[in-house]
């Protein structure tokens, strides 16, 4: 039970990170009996790389995603040997950078929030990088261009500028719908937030860092809600439409308001989502004083931050060191095989960080329990993304451009429906050192509603996927033009990239490029962190808390704690304050 609460109070977590997957019902699919992995020979760099240091480390982590970097961090900062093995030549997973002509692009997510936080209802990440002595410099801003069926308009966060968008492009109901679902979600944010996210592991050591620890503030949140927050909190671990539901909301903008913002926040409608994700949001976009957060220098800024703070410790990483097999000995995880031959050896474990099904990949096959791997194969899968990369000539577009806008083209046919939702994000108007001078970058991008079985099998260098390029980023290029209005001109743009679902599934590693598992509240959970194979543990997307930079963030943080000492764990709490 308190197991089920933390992990409930825990699911908080993401203030906003778009580069998530949908969980579109009528297109989820299970994923068939095969697995697949990359089988392309090793570079001849791969081939000539040694590892940082001896090949074997106390804990050997797969991939440096996010997940993977905050687990190996706090390891590190544990006093544990960790060595990351990441097979791209750049560290960040999906949240890496990339440099192109002197344009500095994001691949991933690039909408943030709460890195200046601290203390005990911290975000995440934000936690990871205070417990490793790091920080993000960011540009903070407090509004986003929506560009919807009702009109176009700049939306604040905060408590009462969106009132007045109500006012203007809805309807006087919709005010009033609109503030009695906050003054019913709101007395709920205590419990929602009452958890440090670094104060869980994956044990019954739970009871000590977290239960016990911070019983004091629960109770408090508590008896500061009265009967009916409390009663409200039990909803938590249900879907958030419960809650509208039970509110008798029935104004088409505000449900459809919610839908966007719960799709934007972890890629699925109201329906979807757990309260406690959404509640968490509206206590930090809706109160007094809030900000965005985007990192200056980019989304590369926060992988740079957490490589740092792991080396500061002695932790190390190689990058181009492509997993080719998880080894298994006697039962027991022992270490990984490179792609180049190598063996590393992890003395207490292997963390990956890698999806569920690429990780069963990894796994010879006669040691996977038939029920493991029954499991990761039924499990639905998000679909895959569309990207538009663009580096272009800043003269002619508006000066007050801002950093990120969202294009709703139907809100018939759902935020979940392919080619119908675009975000777009020109982070060079807050830091301009991503472009080179009097120059704009932009990523814009479906966010994972692209079908994976339109690509499927396709030749990359073929006419048909070429054209079919062109057909699906159209949709992109129209939003583009919108928001940067006439004195863009996409033949003049001087980088001009456009990712489909295979080149996520190539650079990321990600079996079918999808972005993780399509599951729901209230219909199934995210699966917990260590697998049936001893010495084995998984963390990132596939993993409790789900998807979002910090839930992943929180992943991998449980792992780490997981594998260290309660009183280990008690001390880094102590350290930090919180």
């Amino acid at each position: 039970m308190v197991l089920a609460s933390v992990q409930g109070l825990l699911q908080w977590s993401a203030p906003l990170s778009p580069f998530k997957c949908v969980r579109n019902p009528k297109r989820q699919r299970a994923v068939s009996a095969r697995i697949s992995t990359d089988d392309s020979p090793p570079s001849t760099q791969e081939k000539k790389k040694s590892l940082p240091g001896k090949p074997e480390a106390d804990v050997v982590v797969i991939g440096s995603g996010i997940a993977g970097l905050c687990c190996a961090g706090l390891l590190a900062r544990y006093n544990q040997d960790v060595l990351v093995l990441e097979s791209h030549d750049q560290p960040g997973g999906a949240a890496h950078a990339f440099d192109i002509k002197g344009y500095k692009f994001d691949s991933g997510p690039s909408l943030f929030s709460g890195f200046q936080s601290r203390g005990p209802q911290a975000n995440p990440l934000a936690q990871v990088l205070d417990a490793l002595g790091e920080s993000v410099p960011c540009a903070n801003y407090d509004s986003w261009m929506v560009y919807i069926p009702e009109g176009d308009f700049l939306s604040h966060i905060g408590p009462t500028e969106f009132f007045k968008d109500l006012e203007k492009y809805a309807s006087q109901n919709a005010v009033q719908e609109w503030k009695k679902l906050m003054d019913a979600v709101l007395p709920m944010s205590a419990a929602a937030m009452a958890l440090p996210p670094l104060s869980i592991r994956g044990d019954l050591g739970v009871l000590s860092t977290a239960a016990t620890r911070y019983a004091p503030s629960l109770l408090k949140s508590f008896i500061q809600m009265g009967p009916q927050g409390a009663l409200g909190a039990t909803k938590l671990l249900r879907p958030f439409s419960e809650i509208i539901d039970s509110l008798e909301l029935k104004d088409p903008f505000i449900r459809n308001w919610v839908d966007l913002l719960a799709f934007l926040l972890a890629g699925v409608k109201s329906n979807g989502i757990l309260s406690a994700e959404m509640i968490y949001m509206f206590a930090e976009w809706y109160k007094p004083g809030c900000s965005l957060d985007y990192p200056l220098h980019g989304s590369g800024a926060i992988v740079d931050a957490l490589i740092r703070g792991m080396q500061k410790f002695g932790g190390r990483i190689s990058l181009r060191s492509h997993v080719e097999k998880i080894v298994v000995e006697n039962g027991r995880a022992i270490g990984v095989k490179l792609r180049s031959g190598q063996f590393v050896r992890a003395k207490k474990a292997v963390v990956s960080n890698a999806s569920m099904w690429d990780t069963l990949g990894l796994l010879p096959e006669d040691v996977i329990p038939k029920s493991y791997s029954d499991r990761v194969k039924r499990t639905p899968q998000c679909e895959s993304f569309m990207h538009l990369h663009l580096g272009f000539d800043a003269e002619g577009i508006r000066e007050d451009l801002g950093i990120h806008h969202i294009v709703v083209n139907d809100w018939e046919r759902g935020v979940d429906a392919d080619q119908n939702v675009v975000l777009l994000s020109v982070p060079s108007v807050l830091s301009p050192d991503l472009a080179p001078p009097g120059k704009h970058v932009l990523h814009a991008y479906t966010p994972g509603t692209e079908p994976y079985e339109l690509w499927e099998g396709l030749d990359r260098s073929s006419a048909e996927y070429k054209k079919l390029k062109l057909e699906r980023s159209e949709v992109m290029w129209r939003a583009v033009e919108r928001v940067l209005g006439p004195g863009f001109n996409r033949d003049k743009c001087t980088v001009k990239l456009i990712g489909t679902p295979l080149t996520h599934q190539r650079f990321l590693r990600r079996n079918r490029g999808t972005y993780g598992p399509a599951i729901q509240a209230g219909k199934d959970s995210f699966p917990g962190h260590s697998t049936p194979i001893p010495q084995l543990f998984c963390c990132g997307d596939s993993t409790f808390p789900g998807i979002g930079v910090p839930a992943v963030a929180a992943s991998g943080a449980i792992v780490a704690n997981t594998l260290v000492s309660v009183s280990q764990h008690s001390e880094l709490l102590d350290a930090i304050g919180i």
